[in-house]
């Protein structure tokens, strides 16, 4: 089955040099590109992919912008930023945006690669050199005002720092010794007591709210 991908920027030779990199990748099929954020909104709406790589900067639409609108329309698309930033400001706008993967510009192909397969199996990315301690400074000074009103359990808790550190259920099972089924209750359960009905909803959460940890 090939993952279905969206690649938007707006500096044509990096758009033509990233199609090339998927272009040789056997189970990624590029169905549209797109030189701007209205574009991109445009054919990601047209085609449906199953991960859009976008910019974070683009004429008349950023692609901020598209993932915040595409995180409330059409949140089973998951969204990789490409960007030049690796500042913690940067990160954290783009993963409270939705974005399930932020990889730099100057990433390997291997990389790319492997982002593209995390966030399709419903994990998130970050580039390696996107440094823990770039989210976790952001987290550390919101944790001081963060207040737990959400009476979640501790296993919730647990369970919401594991999804924030982009581990897959099967991921969290095993660390936690516990059944896949027994992840997608506990995950179900976290879910209806928050309100919160999706992924990158799920990680605006940890984030905002300090659940994050910066130790690991």
């Amino acid at each position: 089955m090939s993952i279905k991908v969206l690649l938007a920027d707006d500096h044509a030779l990096v758009r033509a040099g990233i199609n090339a990199l998927l272009q040789q990748m056997e189970n990624v099929e590029v169905v549209a590109q797109a030189e701007n954020g209205k574009q991109a909104l445009s054919l990601i709406l047209q085609h449906e992919p199953d991960v859009a790589l976008l910019d974070i900067s683009m004429p008349e639409m950023s692609g901020l912008e598209v993932t915040k609108y595409l995180s409330q329309e059409k949140p089973k698309i998951r969204i990789i930023i490409l960007s030049m930033h690796n500042d913690e400001e940067y990160v954290a706008e783009a993963l409270c945006s939705g974005a399930a993967g932020y990889l730099l510009k100057g990433s390997s192909p291997v990389e790319l690669q492997l982002s593209i397969n995390s966030v399709f199996q419903g994990g998130i990315y970050l580039s390696p050199n996107v440094s823990e301690y770039v989210v976790s400074g952001y987290v550390e000074r919101i944790e001081n005002n963060a207040t737990s009103n959400d009476n979640l359990t501790p296993r919730q808790r647990e369970i919401l720092h594991l999804i924030a550190k982009g581990k897959t259920t099967k991921e969290i099972g095993l660390k936690l010794n516990i059944s896949v089924k027994t992840v997608e209750a506990h995950r179900a359960n976290l879910m209806e007591r928050l309100g919160i009905y999706d992924l990158a909803g799920l990680i605006r959460y940890a984030i905002r709210n300090g659940i994050v940890s910066s130790e690991e």
